[in-house]
């Protein structure tokens, strides 16, 4: 089936646009329920399958971000401040490289793997087929709204699933335009965008979905992850964490100041991968600290609040939780300003900062980078979901390279292939062929010893051989 074909200008502005402040319509669970039975029943008609259709789906995406980029630019401005050329490179552009990615290894990806044969199975076929899961729920965090609901997106798609999409309240525009947007170019029985709040998110997710892909902080994780374990409904979890980076004495300084400003300071500190705080060695903290100093009048000017290039809080209550621990944490070496009436925090650089203050205790969701000095051993002594070298962020946007939680930052993956893993069962196929009765029939009752022999014996005979039953 073919998607839907975008609207005409005359049908685009006859659409109800959304307005500075309208809240988004929300969708009540018993809606949610209507939905999921859509998506069930246009799953069970196999359409989803096919080959032709993922890559029409696929193609849609791309489509849609290419004919609303200037949208979706207003509607981020509105959501975050965020400027044009942090939501076409960091939030369009990672999508639009993951759906092509997609259609271009399709073909392959969807291929049975053949699998290694053994003595007994020389006359066999072995083989992992991936199958779609069915109905997955996505629900996308408020920080990266497009990114984080379409890149998994793109691999339910490829993997052959239904969807429904669940974008955060708190970026209310860009959610609204999701919804609005969407049922335009993908089909309408079997992607669906619902409005709903995070405290009702847990009732949803009781629904009884496939799978559920969440992203956003650990308390909701946690929430999401006890919902869909009353229906034994599999997760994957991205959760924010402490993310630390490490300068040590060999590192050369103003690279390194100039890509952890960026990393830390991008999208006004609101990241699930930004760097959290840095560890450093004492030798060249000062030197350090004089580097940010200089990359942050680069980026922002003296008064950041009048660049065009930095963004504000989401909303009251991330801008008043990061302002307690920006207050109550160590000593401000630059930036600490702060006005509630726009939601702006300034970019802020704390120094003499410990592990017991506030801001160490839980995740920096907001502009203020604390710069600790440590030795070297900490960081053999650390394990993490992710690591890149010499620069941050890059590694959570490779489509070659999967990116997840480990331990308390979450579970699973996904971009590229490992997207398309995730939201499929990889079925194990073994088909037997009946010419070697003459062996196999040693496995039959009565039992004798003999036969045991027999066979513990032929599972000698090959090395690589994984245990005496693959003589069955």
């Amino acid at each position: 089936m073919s998607s839907p074909p975008s609207p005409s200008p005359d049908r685009w502005f006859k659409l109800r646009r959304t307005r500075l402040g309208e809240p988004c319509l929300k969708t009540y669970t018993l809606e949610c329920g209507d939905l999921l039975r859509r998506a069930r029943v246009a799953f069970q008609t196999g359409r989803t399958l096919k080959e032709v259709f993922r890559l029409t789906q696929l193609e849609a995406v791309v489509r849609f971000l290419d004919e609303h980029e200037c949208d979706f630019v207003e509607a981020l401005a509105r959501d975050l401040h965020k400027p044009r050329f942090e939501t076409v490179l960091s939030e369009l552009t990672v999508v639009k490289n993951e759906a092509r990615h997609a259609i271009n290894n399709l073909k392959k990806w969807m291929k049975p793997l053949h699998m290694e044969r053994n003595l007994s199975t020389t006359m066999d076929e072995c083989l992992v087929v991936s199958e779609p899961l069915g109905v997955v729920f996505i629900i996308g965090t408020w920080c990266s709204p497009i990114q984080m609901c379409l890149v998994p997106l793109v691999g339910a798609i490829a993997a052959g699933n239904c969807a429904i999409i669940g974008p955060s309240e708190c970026t209310a525009h860009t959610a609204e335009l999701l919804h609005r947007l969407i049922p335009f170019y993908l089909d309408n029985e079997c992607f669906h965008v619902i409005l709903s709040s995070v405290n009702d998110l847990p009732k949803v997710v009781e629904l009884k979905f496939d799978h559920v892909f969440f992203s956003g902080n650990r308390e909701d994780g946690s929430r999401i992850a006890q919902a869909a374990a009353r229906t034994l409904t599999p997760v994957t979890l991205i959760l924010s964490g402490k993310n630390p980076c490490y300068v040590d004495q060999q590192c050369e300084i103003a690279t390194t100041a100039q890509r952890i400003a960026w990393a830390r300071f991008h999208n006004a500190g609101q990241s699930l991968v930004a760097p959290d705080y840095v560890l450093c060695h004492a030798d060249v903290k000062a030197q350090l600290v004089e580097a940010l100093k200089y990359y942050l009048m680069q980026f922002y000017g003296c008064d950041p609040r009048k660049s065009c290039s930095y963004g504000r809080m989401v909303n009251l209550d991330l801008f008043n939780r990061t302002r307690d621990m920006l207050w109550r944490s160590g000593k401000v070496v630059v930036g600490g300003q702060v006005i509630e009436a726009e939601k702006y925090i300034a970019p802020t650089i704390l120094t003499e900062v410990t592990e017991t203050d506030a801001i160490m205790q839980k995740e920096i969701c907001g502009p203020v980078l604390p710069v600790l000095t440590v030795i070297s051993r900490l960081m053999s002594e650390t394990s993490s979901g992710s690591f890149c070298a010499n620069d941050s962020i890059l590694q959570s946007l490779m489509v070659a390279l999967p990116f997840g939680g480990v331990g308390a930052s979450g579970m699973g993956s996904y971009h590229g292939r490992y997207s398309f893993d995730t939201f499929s069962h990889r079925k194990s196929c073994l088909l037997r062929s009946t010419r070697f009765e003459c062996v196999t029939y040693l496995r039959y009752p009565p039992y004798e010893d003999r036969n045991l022999s027999l066979m513990t014996w032929a599972s000698t005979v090959s090395q690589k051989s994984q245990g005496w039953c693959q003589i069955l």
